[in-house]
């Protein structure tokens, strides 16, 4: 594995794209390329990982449009002398991969391991630009390769003469773990591994059990572990994201509180988050906000209700007017560690002690809020 740095790098950098953490990673110059890994949902994963670069570069009597790696491993004296198995576990824990590499159109290529046991002492693999783009296009793409006999070996490879290939991109490189994982214990031959790798392909652009790639993503070019450290070490981010998570529980309740006819999410500048129908009822405007962890001396809970921003020039910008929504519904998972809400009309709410035609900035969660907002509404 001489000269295969960027590749053993190139690995490790497509298990964090998936989400996944490596917790131990084996030397680069020696092949199979051991990794432990831990995935998002605490799994851990073994894999043992065969990788030949695939490169991009013309040879006489061959396609333009294809690219080519060579399984090679060592120098031809060794494997005169010996066969050279491949590693497998036989206890089914780990899992071996046998994968071309190709860093500059960012892809892997995934073959049959039970096909190239024991590996050969060097034979081509090929594909073509059209695969290539399927793969850039949807993120995994499956197609057969023409499989023929060698020097060494009287007959090809797969019995039936085609064997399975899977182009997929880095961060679908735990999902082929696991789709390779199950392959292999079910021993599937080409036409069934091609459909099995089709139906993970479905299975993965429907947000199956391995989620697609999520579209921030891929519009970020991070994975969903990089974007919530983001989130989490930045303040303004993280109190933002936490109003957006609060506002989607509430709108859960809604939606689940059979009194409500209809929930209407307003993301709109200058207007409160929810307009909800009850049942033969006017519209009722709902703002939603998080209570703060600390509390009052006696244990009530406090909920700031102003804005975030200051409007220029305007002492009281910050503060709301009473007739800009009609509930106030105050989220408790700071204090309580609980997605609860208390709910309140917002003419019962306190004005402010020197801009009084405006909503105080800070008010007391007492046993004036209501838990639902059906019974907020039927207070006084």
């Amino acid at each position: 594995m001489v000269g295969k740095a960027d590749v053993h790098a190139f690995l490790l950098e497509a298990v964090r794209l998936g989400g996944g953490t490596v917790l131990y990673a084996s030397d680069a110059k020696r092949a199979p390329v051991y990794l432990g890994i831990q995935d998002t949902d605490g799994n851990r994963i073994g894999l043992m990982v065969y990788p030949f670069r695939i490169t991009r570069k013309e040879t006489r009597n061959r396609p333009v449009d294809e690219v080519r790696g060579q399984l090679r491993y060592g120098g031809e004296e060794s494997w005169l002398e010996e066969n050279h198995f491949v590693a497998r576990d036989i206890a089914g824990v780990d899992t071996t991969l046998l994968l071309g590499v190709f860093p500059e159109g960012d892809l892997f290529l995934g073959l049959d391991p039970a096909l190239y046991d024991p590996l050969p002492l060097g034979i081509s693999v090929y594909a073509k630009d059209t695969q290539l783009e399927a793969v850039a296009r949807d993120g995994w793409a499956v197609w057969e390769r023409a499989n023929h006999p060698g020097i060494r070996r009287a007959a090809p490879r797969a019995g039936e003469g085609l064997e399975t290939m899977v182009g997929f991109q880095p961060h679908r490189l735990l999902d082929y773990a696991r789709f390779e994982r199950n392959a292999s214990a079910l021993g599937l031959d080409a036409p069934l591994r091609y459909a099995a790798a089709t139906d993970a392909a479905k299975e993965l652009l429907r947000g199956g059990t391995d989620q697609a790639r999520h579209a921030l993503e891929a519009n970020f070019d991070l994975s969903a572990r990089d974007i919530l450290d983001i989130i989490q070490t930045r303040m303004r981010l993280e109190v933002a994201v936490k109003g957006g998570v609060a506002e989607h529980h509430l709108e859960r309740l809604l939606r689940a509180d059979p009194s409500i006819a209809s929930v209407e999410r307003l993301d709109q500048d200058a207007q409160p988050d929810f307009r909800v129908h009850l049942h033969d009822s006017a519209a009722v405007l709902i703002e939603c906000k998080n209570a703060s962890p600390e509390r009052y001396a006696n244990g009530d809970m406090k909920v700031e209700v102003q804005k975030t921003r200051a409007t220029r020039d305007d002492p009281a910008g910050r503060l709301y007017r009473p007739d800009q929504f009609d509930v106030v519904a105050a989220c408790l998972y700071s204090p309580t560690r609980n997605w609860s809400f208390r709910f309140i009309r917002t003419s019962r709410l306190e004005r402010h002690a020197v801009h009084t035609d405006r909503l105080a900035a800070t008010h007391r969660v007492d046993g004036r809020w209501a838990s639902s907002l059906q019974q907020a509404l039927g207070e006084p």
